[in-house]
């Protein structure tokens, strides 16, 4: 059974979480404050982990940084902060994803699921379909669906082999600059949104409107594969609360 660690300091978010995934099959374990979640998951290490920000003891960036020292369970950030700095220092320190209150429970729900087959251990995908394209990660080629190859360069290749490698989870600008570029390039935004709309034009039916590398604004980017249950920001957003 998987365990799910939910810090929240709302009472009705902790209620709401709590038997909304029980009744799904998780084993839940709540904590309102960051040293309590640091406690829990220390006696009794979770599987995932859905968190706060807006903790009354310690910022939800901080508890990212504990739990990053010794467990690399994913973390989805679950808070009512929408500014682009919050959230991009939340997936700089170790965070997985991240969810802006109010949010949708299905939407939640295909978010863990996604991050947990990403913590599921690696099985080797040398080929990756977009659309009539393939991927061939070992072969570093692009085959469109007459045999020829479309033709990347090393640059475009490496951001589109980061992001297929990391399936539905969201990318920062700076992961993504600090892989594919290289640690002296934090600020160099400019060359990706330049490299990603180039490699779009390469590998999406309609370059405009993205079918799988999708951007969330202020945030970063995300590879989308078919058959993901929820692209962000899709359905109801029934709970709500501030944090």
């Amino acid at each position: 059974m998987t365990r799910v660690l939910v810090v929240d300091d709302e009472p009705q978010i902790l209620r709401a979480l709590r038997i909304n995934l029980r009744v799904r099959g998780y084993e839940v374990d709540t904590a309102a404050t960051g040293g309590q979640a640091l406690e829990k998951a220390g006696h009794h290490p979770p599987d995932l982990v859905i968190l706060d920000l807006g903790l009354p003891d310690l910022d939800g960036v901080e508890v990212i940084g504990g739990l990053r020292g010794w467990t690399t369970a994913p973390i989805i950030v679950l808070s009512g902060r929408a500014d682009s700095t919050d959230k991009v220092e939340a997936l700089d320190a170790g965070a997985d994803d991240y969810v802006t209150k109010p949010f949708s429970m299905d939407e939640l729900l295909a978010r863990m699921r996604a991050a947990a087959r990403r913590a599921a251990p690696a099985e080797e995908t040398p080929q990756v379909r977009l659309g009539r394209l393939v991927v061939d990660l070992a072969a570093k080629r692009v085959i469109s669906p007459d045999g020829t190859d479309i033709r990347l360069t090393p640059t475009e290749w490496h951001l589109l082999e980061v992001l297929l490698r990391h399936p539905g989870k969201l990318m920062s600008q700076r992961q993504l600059l600090a892989e594919v570029w290289g640690p002296g390039y934090a600020d160099a935004t400019g060359n990706l949104r330049l490299y990603m709309t180039q490699l779009r034009r390469k590998v999406e039916p309609d370059p405009a409107r993205p079918r799988w590398l999708l951007t969330e604004p202020g945030m970063g980017y995300r590879y989308q594969p078919d058959g993901d249950e929820q692209r962000p920001g899709d359905g109801p957003q029934p709970v709500n609360a501030s944090g």
